[in-house]
This record gives C-alpha cells, structure tokens and sequence, in this order.
C-alpha cells in the first residue's frame, strides 16, 4: 500500500467514528430504515478499516524503519531545529519542513489512534445482542492488535521523536479498547444472568435448631418456637406515592431505575416473585397514566443502554478514572505533538495527524457530554438527593426541558399525540402497525393519495409494477433469506403515538390487573384476546348468547391468527368488529 493511501484509510477510519458517535443515538429514536442501515453499515466498516490500517502499517515497515528520519537530500533529525546534510550539521528554519517518503515515526504515532477507533464510541459497543457474545473474541483481538501495534512501534526506537505522544495514546488506545470488549462481556446473556443472580441464602440451620428445642424440651424448660417476620419483605416503593400524584421528573428517574433493577431479568426469563409483581402492580395502579408512561420509557432506555452501549462500564469509578486517564491521555498527546518541531515531517502528514489528535479530543468531548447528561448520571443524583445539593435543581431542570411533550397533529383529527423533539427523546414514540388483510392478499398498504408529490407517485408507480413481477421475485427473496426483512418493509407501518390510545390501554391494564390475584387469573387474562370483555359485558338475554357462541367460535377455539383474520374481514363489512 502506498503512502497516501495509508492516510487515507486512516482518515476513513476517523470519518466513520465520527458518524457512529453522532448518529448512533438516533438508532433508538427513528425507526426509519435508512438511518439504521447507515448505523449498521458505519458499525460494520469502522472495525475493518481500524483493523486494515495497522495491518498494513504494520507491513509497511522496513527493516532500517528504525534510522534517523531523512529526506530526499539525505537530511535527517538531531536536533529541534539541526538537520545533518552528508556531514555537515545546518540549522533549518521552523517554517521549512523535512519531508520524507515515509515516516516510520509517524507511523508508529498512528497506529494507536487505530487501536482507539476499534475501542468505538460510546453509543454504540454492538448492534444486535449476538454481537456481545462476541466478547471472546474481541479479547483475542485486542490482544492481537497490541503486539501489531508494538511490532509497529518497537522499530522506531530509540531514535523515535514521538516517543512520549505515541505511548501516550498507546495508552488510551488500550483502555477504550478494553472498555468495549468490557461491555460486551457485561452484555452477554450469561454474564448478565449471573449479574442477576443473588447469593443464596441458606436460612436457618433448622436440623440445629429442631435439636436444641428438643433438648431444652427434654430438660423441663420452657421452650416455644416464635417466628420473626423478614425484615425488607414490605417494599416502601408503592407505599412512597400517594395515588393519583403527579410525580416530579427526577422521582420518576429514581422509580424507573429501581424497577430496572428488578426486571432486567426478564431479558435472561429469570422468575420473580410475587411479592414483586404485586409491589410494581400496586406501584403502578397509584400514579397516573403520563407518569407510567414516563417511568417505562425510562426503564426501556436503561435496558437499551445496559445492552448496546458502554454506559455500565463507564459508570463506576473504576469506570470514571479509566476515562480520565484516557482523555487525559488524549489531550497531552496533542499538547506535546503541538510543541514538537515537525521539520521532517510534510504539511500533509501534520495536517492529518492534527485531524487525528483533534479528532479524537472532539469525539471524547461529545462523549463527556453525553455521559454528564444522560439518564444514568440523573439516577445517581436522584439516590443521593441530600448530598447532591445544587445538583438537585439541574437535574430537575434538566429532565423538565427533556421531559415528554404531547401536540395537536392535524393528520390524526387534532388528536394529541406524542412528539418531543428529536435530539432528546429516548425512543420513536410511535407505534408500529402491521397490515395482515394486505398480507395475505399480497398487496402493498400504501394507497396514493390526491395530494401526493411527483416523487411518491413516482414510488407508488414502481411499486406497482413491482407487484407485478412480485410471484417471480419471491423465489429469489426466499433463497437470499430476506422474507422476514422484506415482510416489515411491505406490510409494517409506524404513527405517532395518541395520547387517548395510551389513556385507554393503561386504564384497561390497571383494571385487569385487578382481577390478577393469583398465577391462574393472570393466565387467563392474557389469553383472553377479546373474549375478556365480551365475558364481561353486561347484555341483555338473547345477546348473551349470541356473544357466547362468537367467544368460543371465532376467538377461544381457534388460533391469534385465525381469529384476527376472522375479524378483519368481517371488519370490512362491519366498523364495529373488534
């Protein structure tokens, strides 16, 4: 590979970073296809282009990489402003530079901005759950990639002008490295089973305990077993909230923290106890539907970030100080590099590097910021209000500006609907639809309206010719193993979130959870699809019949999928199916 094309890669490696610390966020907040795929494109590119460049760096060093760093004249480096021209020592203005054809120092200098970039950025540590049980083998990789970049650096001494630099961002090379293969390992199913799992606990010693009454018994004493309830067995958590209270922002942090603790397990289908279903049952039936909502966007967003991002890893102090060190690191490299005198190196070549040092003290200062703000840092403050102090009141405002907004969309009848601004909210607010009569008709859900712009009656007539060749085209989509993908592409569509929709299915989960006393209850009510509230309903006698023979006809013996087929297409004849 030759010398521009070395930085170039270099400079592809940095570009791709800087798209997936910025766009990395929005994966989470807009459920469009092609910002995925950028992510998902950037996520994949950013590891082999990191992992291409010190290969290649690595192979480009020859055997006297480690001489004096000359120029075409035969001029090299002794001094910050003396260079030694066949003999005899000159002194070289600052302003002219030394070039050479390549600079192994240099060089050397780059390859740990690469292993920095394998260490990614925070937003993302892995695009889908079998990417953390990878863990393994980017330990390996780790391990791999650090002999290559000292097989790298380890030529250049000790005549290496970047000494100081290099091993400095050698460093945080490592660190951000380790952290992403960290969280990888955190993130893995096992591993965070094993988080979830308590110490067992053994009780008491009920074979000592039966011999010593028995003995005391034997001996005439008085003698009488008491039981002595556990203490913590009654959760002050939903007793805390007066019904009906309109919890403050940094409250429903600290809530919806608490109950990610608790129900992260069902991730890895660990069981619970009822003392805790009961506990988030009556917590939820005391505070009001906006406030769940809140307190569940909340609690999805940890387990979003729990999974895919470094966030476990880097909140901790063992986790703040590794940062430290590393943007420490970073920043005194790029200190150090600017006091240097470069007249051996080409404008070019310092220009890149700057873009590197700059690059990557940017990248860590977006990073700082999204730690210092998110929602794992509110928590924090809000376990330890007291001691928080001054604290407190930004977190509050904070959340307050961050906070969930509802507006009159013409579109959906001046109905409110969720749509808090882009940059700060934590998920799409939408929800997704999925047409099945179009499904299995084979037809595209997407009518043309009068209204529509040249560009969509563009799209809607190549979809139409589309379905035509569609019966062809199958074969070829079952074959590449696209259906699934091709599926939600055709038949899946999203729309904002109603405020009256989500009124309506937290009051009929609160009044349903009612009747959830026991394993049996709760069975049946899920189950229901329909039938519940037909079971009910208050009719009047010849209708309770009717409805009877409809519950146990098109709902309890047939399928889900029967008895949605079955009501949508009775719907098209009948509004009122449900």
């Amino acid at each position: 590979m030759g010398r521009m094309e070395h930085r170039a890669i270099i400079l592809v490696s940095l570009s791709l970073q800087t798209i997936l610390i910025l766009f990395a966020p929005f994966r989470k907040r807009i459920p469009k296809k092609p910002v995925i795929l950028l992510i998902w494109s950037s996520y994949l590119l950013a590891d082999w282009a990191a992992s291409f460049a010190i290969g290649h760096i690595a192979n480009s060093q020859v055997p006297d990489s480690a001489n004096p760093i000359t120029d075409d004249k035969g001029c090299h480096l002794v001094g910050k402003n003396s260079m030694i021209c066949q003999g005899k020592v000159s002194h070289a203005s600052g302003n002219k530079g030394n070039k050479s054809s390549e600079n192994a120092d240099l060089l050397a200098f780059w390859a740990p901005f690469l292993l920095l970039h394998l260490g990614g950025p925070d937003p993302i540590s892995a695009f889908a759950l079998e990417d953390n049980e990878l863990w393994l083998r980017h330990l390996f990789s780790l391990l791999v990639q650090v002999i290559v970049t000292g097989y790298v650096f380890l030529p250049t001494l000790p005549e290496n002008k970047l000494l100081v630099p290099t091993l400095l961002m050698f460093v945080a090379g490592i660190i951000k490295y380790f952290e992403r293969t960290r969280a990888l390992f955190l993130a893995s199913l096992d591993r965070f089973r094993e988080s979830m799992l308590k110490a067992p606990d053994a009780g008491p010693n009920y074979a000592k305990l039966m011999e010593e009454f028995s003995s005391k018994k034997e001996a005439g004493l008085p003698t009488r077993i008491e039981m002595t309830p556990e203490p913590g067995k009654d959760s002050k958590l939903a007793t805390a909230v007066k019904e009906a209270e309109q919890l403050e922002e940094l409250d429903v942090v600290k809530y919806a923290y608490k109950y990610f603790n608790i129900f992260k397990g069902l991730i890895v289908e660990l069981i619970f106890s009822f003392r805790e279903r009961n506990e988030s049952r009556e917590f939820f039936r005391r505070i009001n539907e906006e406030d769940a909502l809140k307190i569940i966007d909340l609690e999805l967003n940890f387990i979003y970030e729990a999974l895919y991002t470094k966030v476990v890893v880097v909140h901790n102090k063992i986790g703040y100080a590794f940062r430290a060190v590393s943007v420490g690191s970073v920043v005194a490299a790029f200190v150090i590099f600017a006091r240097l005198n470069k007249i051996c190196f080409t404008k070019f070549d310092i220009n890149v590097t700057y873009a590197l040092l700059g690059g990557a003290i940017c990248l860590d200062f977006i990073t700082l910021i999204l730690l210092i703000f998110s929602d794992w840092t509110m928590a924090a403050i809000s376990s330890n209000k007291k001691g928080a102090g001054i604290l407190v009141s930004i977190a509050e405002t904070y959340l307050k500006f961050k906070k969930m907004r509802w507006f009159k969309d013409p579109e959906y009848k001046e109905e409110e609907v969720l749509g808090t601004c882009i940059l700060i909210r934590r998920w799409s607010e939408s929800v997704s639809t999925f047409n099945l009569i179009k499904y299995c008709l084979r037809l595209r859900p997407y009518p043309l309206k009068n209204n529509s712009n040249l560009i969509k009656k563009g799209i809607h007539y190549l979809s139409s010719i589309f379905e035509c060749c569609l019966p062809h085209i199958d074969k070829v989509i079952d074959y590449l193993g696209a259906r699934e993908l091709v599926t939600e592409w055709r038949y899946v569509s999203s729309h904002r979130l109603p405020r009256k929709l989500w009124k309506f299915i937290f009051d009929e989960l609160n009044r349903k959870s009612e009747d959830a006393k026991d394993t049996e209850a709760t069975k049946r009510i899920c189950s229901a699809r329909g039938a519940y509230v037909i079971q009910e309903g208050q009719w009047e006698a010849g209708v309770a019949e009717v409805y009877q023979k409809i519950t146990e006809d098109y709902i309890e013996n047939v399928t889900f999928e029967e008895s949605c087929y079955v009501c949508s297409t009775r719907g098209r004849g009948n509004k009122r199916c449900n």
